[in-house]
């Protein structure tokens, strides 16, 4: 049993990641907002990588949202691009100003405008069973949208967006990567051998399986949980709003978003199915003969590649491991 915060806040940061000073702010409002002056900041604690901030416009009855971009700078033009090309498919925030190559001191950011809403885990938390199906249901419809958007080849998106080599060649390419990760030294210290054979065992029993997903090629989010879907009551029902945070976004299998938006699902008490994987297929999404153990072996890769990671919360190891063992003895995901 993991204790301590709900599942998937455990994700989220108590203090902002940095301060701007108003010099820096100043300077923001003077190139991107002309005429403007920025009289309220609100730091954001959401996610790890990026830094994220609300502010105050003077004669402005919205708020905007800072984003900069102080992991890997290339991701600035990549959300930059991505909004460009499903803005009319997809519902996503208004970007206003741009900056892919950083501003001075300040690392490459954008202004967005500020989406009304709540988040999706938000919702789900309020414990409303039918508002919650409603708006599983409409993420299901927005994640069939998303996968209509198809690239020449799978793999890793760029700037342009642009799908790079895959990270490794030729087949079983999954079951290869998750034994590289099996493999890390970090992982080794945070996973114990007996689950790192298991896991293995698993995911390579799926090679098959996962080969015949490795050339599908629709654009796939990579980060699609309750934290980045925004929802709010549209004419009485509950509708995306919007659909953020697309630095993880990859082309491949959208069984890797279907698997990650049911991540901390229980079949002994579900709260999102059936009605997700209903909206899915109306949108007209498909999904295989045994979906959903696939999705999550699918999911079990992305758990082991961020416990490779160098700098992880005791919280979030916890809940990684718990995750991954899960999926390995199939059953419910155990958190209090």
């Amino acid at each position: 049993m993991v204790h301590g915060a709900p599942a998937e806040a455990r994700w989220l940061r108590s203090e902002p990641r940095r301060i701007i000073p108003a010099p820096v702010l100043e300077r923001v409002a003077r190139t991107a907002l002309v005429g403007r002056t920025v009289i309220d900041v609100q730091p954001l604690t959401d996610g790890f990588r990026n830094a994220n901030f609300s502010l105050q416009l003077d004669s402005a009855p919205e708020r905007v949202v800072l984003r900069i971009y102080e992991h890997d700078a290339s991701l600035c033009q990549k959300e930059v691009d991505i909004f460009h090309l499903i803005g009319n498919l997809v519902p996503i925030p208004e970007i206003i100003h741009a900056e892919p190559n950083g501003m001075n001191d300040l690392a490459p950011f954008v202004l967005m405008r500020h989406i009304k809403g709540i988040t999706f885990h938000e919702l789900k938390r309020r414990g409303n069973a039918d508002s919650t199906s409603e708006a599983a249901y409409a993420a299901g419809q927005t994640l069939a949208s998303i996968g209509r958007i198809l690239f020449p080849r799978s793999g890793w998106l760029g700037p342009g967006p642009s799908p790079k080599a895959p990270l490794l060649e030729r087949r079983n390419r999954a079951p290869r990567f998750v034994d590289l990760c099996l493999a890390s030294a970090n992982l080794q210290q945070r996973m114990e051998a007996e689950l790192r054979e298991r896991t293995s065992v698993l995911v390579w029993s799926y090679a098959q399986r996962l080969a015949s997903l490795e050339d599908e090629n629709h654009l796939v989010h990579g980060d699609f949980g309750g934290r980045n879907l925004l929802v709010r009551q549209v004419a009485g029902k509950w509708a995306v709003a919007a659909v953020l945070d697309w630095e993880f976004a990859i082309a491949g299998s959208p069984l890797a978003d279907v698997g990650h938006f049911l991540r901390y699902e229980r079949a002994s008490c579900p709260t999102v199915e059936p009605h997700f994987s209903a909206g899915y297929l109306q949108g007209g999404g498909t999904l295989p003969h045994g979906w959903r153990r696939l999705a999550r072996v699918i999911d079990s890769i992305a758990l082991c590649e961020s416990l490779t990671h160098d700098s992880l919360p005791e919280g979030v190891v916890a809940e990684l491991l718990e995750l991954v063992r899960a999926t390995v003895e199939d059953r419910d995901p155990l958190f209090k």
